[in-house]
């Protein structure tokens, strides 16, 4: 047998290229070793097969077949969730299966559902899948169909929570296919990647799928809605002139309770996030499953890996927006110390730390803190390291106690969220990453262009202090303009493209 993977066998993509242009409809197996629908649409597959197998049940002429042939004819006309559940329970009703493809026909039937969203049928497709893997495969072949099993295992929970969360879900092979992908990709690079010196790294991986190191938090700690948190329960050394000063400046957050942001509506944010970034779906879902079942607004320390221009800093700031929170934007790119983390008193450039002066001039003890471009951050440590200082933040039991050097004292930080943007991994240290969230975030197509432009031309007249309504829809001409210009990637590219028409546009109307 040989030892190439299905990408690289030639009679599999000659089958694939057959399936793709219609004249040759995928076995089940196929399927699962990853080989397009017939002519690339899930409906059009459901049709064929279920037509094919009408017709093949039809002439057995057995009454016990009858449901069956009805509900593969309804299948055929309609070809739903329901209808294709229909089929597998007309297939339970058979007693006399000789002669039949059942077994595959259930199985199709499960590869169906999952496409349409079924969290329990793309579980157990992934066990088909790794199945599949354990017969007799070249080792290289084996071990494509396990990453496809696991990116498979991997969509069922995601599935599966944005069900129970209530959230839509789309139903569309275009997006599921994508999806399984990424997360393919992800187990596939954290499985294979060279550990050299970093034997502990448990995510260094850009890929989607965020996979969670955080150690189990202690019980209460955001499992109920929360009023308020005392951040500040006191100042040291206060009977000095500089701890008087100090004790004066921070007297209305002393044992002050402060509030943090109730969780929103996520379906509604969701919606509105997509609708602004419909290149980032996965992004926004893996980042909303991590605040489902929350009281109130906390991120776990994320990082939004892409290149440049791909709109990561704005959907951060957007993110945070969208869920009612508080934030400080942070260019990283001037951080080269531990002041981050907060001055002694006794200096003339003393402060407290970022952190205690975001939630202080907010008044939010659930402050969102943006650090853009972190892999800029200094890695000297002449006057300390900003990396250091941000793993005891990022820590639960650190931040819940963290001392400010500025105030002497400790302060509850632990409910102040972390967002970061990089456009590499490398310059960021492996015990920061340990303890990330690290999320691909995409960039944009072509296929985008008449879902973003708008948006941007929009929010261009709002900018200019022009009303909104200004901005009319794009005419075909205008799209096919920026298409030209515009192939996808960068976001700034394209604003300042769609800029240009706008002012295309305004001188038009001036003389008119």
């Amino acid at each position: 047998m040989t030892d190439k993977p299905p990408s690289l066998d030639r009679h599999f993509q000659r089958r694939q290229k057959a399936a793709i242009a219609g004249l040759h409809l995928p076995t089940a197996e196929e399927l699962l070793r990853g080989m397009a629908f017939f002519r690339e649409d899930l409906a059009e597959d459901i049709r064929e097969y279920s037509g094919r197998l009408a017709g093949r049940v039809k002439k057995r002429k057995r009454t016990g077949l009858a449901l069956l042939a009805t509900s593969l004819d309804e299948l055929t006309v309609e070809p739903s969730e329901d209808s294709v559940l229909a089929v597998e329970a007309a297939l339970d009703l058979i007693e006399d299966t000789q002669g039949l493809p059942v077994e595959e026909c259930r199985l199709r039937c499960r590869f169906y559902r999952a496409f349409f969203g079924d969290g329990q049928a793309t579980a157990l497709i992934s066990g088909e899948i790794a199945h599949l893997a354990s017969g007799d495969r070249s080792p290289a072949e084996s071990r494509d169909l396990l990453w496809r099993s696991l990116g498979w295992a991997a969509q069922s929970h995601v599935l599966d929570w944005r069900r129970r969360a209530g959230l839509s879900v789309q139903r569309s092979a275009k997006w599921f296919e994508p999806e399984v992908q990424a997360y393919e990709l992800h187990f596939k690079n954290l499985i294979t990647s060279s550990m050299v010196d970093e034997p502990e790294v448990k995510d260094s991986s850009p890929i989607g799928l965020a996979v969670e190191t955080w150690e189990e938090e202690p019980p209460g700690h955001e499992t109920r809605a929360t009023d308020g948190v005392v951040i500040i329960r006191g100042i040291g050394n206060d009977t000095t002139v500089d701890g008087k000063r100090v004790a004066k400046e921070f007297a209305k957050f002393k044992q002050r309770p402060l509030p943090l942001r109730r969780m929103p509506e996520l379906p509604l944010v969701r919606g509105r996030l997509i609708a602004e970034f419909p290149y980032a779906v996965t992004v926004v879902d893996a980042v909303l499953e991590g605040l489902s079942g929350r009281p109130n607004v906390h991120l776990r320390p994320i990082i939004l890996l892409g290149a440049p221009g791909s709109g990561k800093t704005r959907f951060a700031r957007r993110l945070t927006e969208e869920l009612g929170a508080p934030y400080e934007l942070i260019s990283c790119g001037g951080l080269s110390d531990s002041a981050i983390g907060g001055t002694a008193r006794r200096w003339s450039s003393g402060e407290p730390s970022l952190a205690v002066m975001a939630v202080c001039r907010h008044e939010c003890a659930g402050t969102v803190v943006i650090l853009d471009e972190i892999e800029k951050i200094g890695t000297g440590r002449r006057n300390g390291n900003v990396h250091d200082v941000l793993i005891g933040l990022f820590e639960p039991e650190t931040s819940r106690r963290w001392h400010d050097p500025y105030l002497q004292a400790h302060c509850d930080l632990s409910h102040v969220s972390w967002l970061m943007t990089a456009n590499s991994l490398e310059p960021i240290p492996a015990a920061l990453r340990d303890r990330c969230r690290i999320l691909s975030f995409p960039i944009p197509g072509t296929d985008h262009l008449p879902l973003i432009a708008p948006r941007i031309l929009q929010r261009l007249y709002i900018e200019t202090g022009h009303d909104p309504r200004w901005a009319t829809p794009l005419e075909g001409f205008e799209l096919d303009a920026l298409a030209s210009f515009w192939t996808g990637g960068s976001i700034r590219r394209l604003e300042r493209l769609v800029e240009g028409l706008r002012e295309a546009r305004e001188r038009t109307r001036r003389r008119q």
